[in-house]
């Protein structure tokens, strides 16, 4: 679980990309490819490394018109697995 206050960092080498070809977002990072879908690129597309975990959710829901405890253990569970494999950090 991430922590509320906790801020997610895309770290040097990894980059968010729009694969032309394949008409989808992907995650690049050092001899990785990860395909994202739609919400995959909308969590990502908001990490700035300034926005905390907390705000992040708060946009989210608004964004999506989702209730928020319902979408925040989603976003904390995809961020978790991203910074457990190295491609994303938690500051």
């Amino acid at each position: 679980m991430i922590a509320q206050g906790a801020i997610p960092v895309i770290p040097r080498g990894v980059r968010l990309h729009r694969d032309a070809v394949r008409d989808r977002w992907v995650l690049l990072a050092p001899e990785k490819t990860i395909a994202l879908d739609e919400i995959g690129h909308a969590i990502l597309s908001r990490i700035d490394g300034r926005t905390d975990f907390t705000t992040l959710i708060d946009r989210l829901a608004e964004d999506y018109a989702a209730p928020r405890e319902q979408i925040a253990p989603d976003v904390s569970g995809f961020i978790a697995a991203l910074a457990e494999r190295r491609i994303l950090e938690v500051a």
